[in-house]
């Protein structure tokens, strides 16, 4: 039984890896979508997006057979409620995808060159969910621990592009709107990012955590 149960936890830590690659994959998609113009991007973020929810449902039952059938001696428990934690970032990590993908849906060629940033930000967001999942897969809290340093390359970029909103922007109110949001949709998304790697701390030192944002 116990022997099971350890598969159990393998599989779900390997499904939050998974999730992680999902999410990145869903913003990758949608980045490309909304700077390229590869209108199939769109598409493709909302099937990567629909596939993480079916991965968040089954996160949620492997973590729910673990503390229904066992009692998990005190590092496995930790591994379990952050795995809840973590696939509730991961969650939201592709919802953040879903919403960057629905505003490249507009036309938004008259404005994107006023607005570098956004690109900047999608190749740090890229790169982190990147490194978490490798950090996940391998409950490497070394790795995890680099991932609050990475993001502050991510709040720097939103902070450039509100300078750039509140200083020289000429594009449009509309535009500054959407582009407002999607900063805030790439913050956001490093931010669970990140969070997800504490939860890797977490599990394997036991230090408590200190959580990225709402």
């Amino acid at each position: 039984m116990r022997d099971e149960f350890h598969e159990q936890l393998e599989e779900l830590n390997g499904l939050l890896a998974d999730m992680t690659e999902t999410a990145r994959v869903a913003m990758r998609h949608a980045s490309a979508a909304l700077i390229e113009g590869d209108r199939a991007g769109a598409g493709a973020a909302a099937g990567a997006v629909a596939a993480m929810e079916e991965q968040f449902r089954r996160a949620e039952g492997l973590a729910g057979l673990g503390l229904a059938r066992q009692q998990p001696p005190a590092g496995d428990l930790r591994l379990i409620i952050a795995s809840l934690h973590t696939a509730a970032d991961l969650e939201r990590m592709g919802q953040l995808a879903g919403h960057v993908a629905t505003i490249s849906a507009r036309d938004c060629s008259a404005w994107l060159d006023a607005c570098p940033m956004l690109e900047q930000m999608a190749a740090v967001g890229d790169a982190m969910a990147g490194k978490a999942a490798r950090a996940i897969r391998e409950l490497d809290a070394v790795l995890a621990a680099e991932l609050p340093a990475d993001d502050d390359r991510m709040d720097a970029l939103h902070r450039e592009l509100w300078s750039t909103l509140l200083s020289d922007w000429r594009a449009g109110v509309q535009p500054a709107i959407d582009a407002a949001m999607l900063g805030r949709f790439y913050e956001r998304f490093a931010d669970h990012a990140v969070n997800a790697a504490r939860q890797v701390v977490y599990v394997t030192t036991g230090e408590p955590l200190i959580r990225s944002g709402p």
